[in-house]
């Protein structure tokens, strides 16, 4: 199983890109997508789950160009898009049945199918109320069921815990990674502890580019020697957030402890272990 996408640019007028030249290679596997909000990644998203057509360059699944023949990867794609919508006067169990026969899923095994995703996505005992009734968090995992209906062999999450409790989150994480034993999981937030927690491989987005690919150790590695700790004056926090890139900031009292990236290490501040959301943040911010 391989999705290549290949020098893939998505033009919208003479001035505005969604993206720019892309190309990136994915395998069996969880990648996580990290950028900025208008990064690109739900161009990207759409455009593989053949929602959208890219201007230029070619989408290639398993040797099949998807541009050309987008039925080869909608027989085979999970999409829970960021603006996914329900019908609200539909039961969990009645949705899913609706959009299973949308997809083409069927067979004496659909409501045993059906009930298990219910279950495993802790929907069960809400399973006959109209999802109207539903709180954000439980649309939200409703959304995840209908992605996983037909089994598919990609799978593409936009934003996929907004809404979710931290138990949600935690539920949702131990179900990608049993996913990613047999599938290609896209995983796109802007949630740092949302990818690094799951994902073999990080892409990091900005203004429709790509602007780092590899294994988290690799991205991390870029940002060794690099993140620092200090204490300042709160009053002049202003001033040195001009001037470094600053990570987080804990105001106690008339002090500020600042995490904070330099390419020297400045007097009285403390190096510290980097993490992904330092590389990410550094490699936003610098490039």
């Amino acid at each position: 199983m391989r999705l290549d996408i290949q020098n893939v640019t998505k033009q919208y007028n003479a001035t505005k890109y969604g993206l720019k030249d892309f190309s990136i290679g994915i395998e069996k596997g969880i990648l996580g997508l990290l950028g900025p909000n208008g990064a690109g990644k739900s161009t990207l998203l759409k455009m593989i789950a053949t929602v959208s057509k890219p201007t230029n360059g070619e989408i290639i699944l398993n040797r099949n160009n998807i541009v050309k023949d987008p039925n080869y990867m909608r027989k085979q794609v999970g999409f829970l898009p960021q603006d996914f919508g329900v019908y609200p006067n539909l039961n969990a169990f009645e949705f899913l049945k609706y959009m299973a026969a949308m997809k083409g899923v069927g067979g004496k095994n659909l409501s045993v199918k059906i009930t298990e995703l219910l279950e495993g996505l802790n929907l069960i005992d809400s399973a006959h109320k109209p999802i109207g009734t539903y709180s954000g968090g439980m649309k939200q995992r409703v959304g995840i069921a209908q992605a996983l209906l037909n089994d598919p062999k990609v799978l593409i999450f936009d934003e996929p815990t907004v809404g979710l409790d931290p138990e949600e989150r935690m539920r949702f994480r131990d179900l990608i990674h049993q996913l990613a034993n047999d599938a290609i999981v896209i995983l796109s937030s802007h949630i740092v502890s949302d990818i690094d927690t799951v994902a073999d491989k990080v892409a990091i987005m900005k203004n429709g580019n790509l602007l780092a690919y590899g294994d988290q150790e690799e991205l991390i590695d870029k940002v060794k020697g690099k993140v620092f700790e200090t204490t300042i004056d709160k009053n002049t926090l202003h001033e040195f957030k001009q001037n470094h890139i600053v990570i987080h900031t804990l105001i106690k009292g008339n002090s500020a402890i600042v995490r904070f990236i330099s390419q020297q290490q400045p007097n009285e501040a403390l190096a510290q272990k980097p993490t992904l959301e330092d590389a990410y943040l550094y490699t936003t911010k610098t490039f």
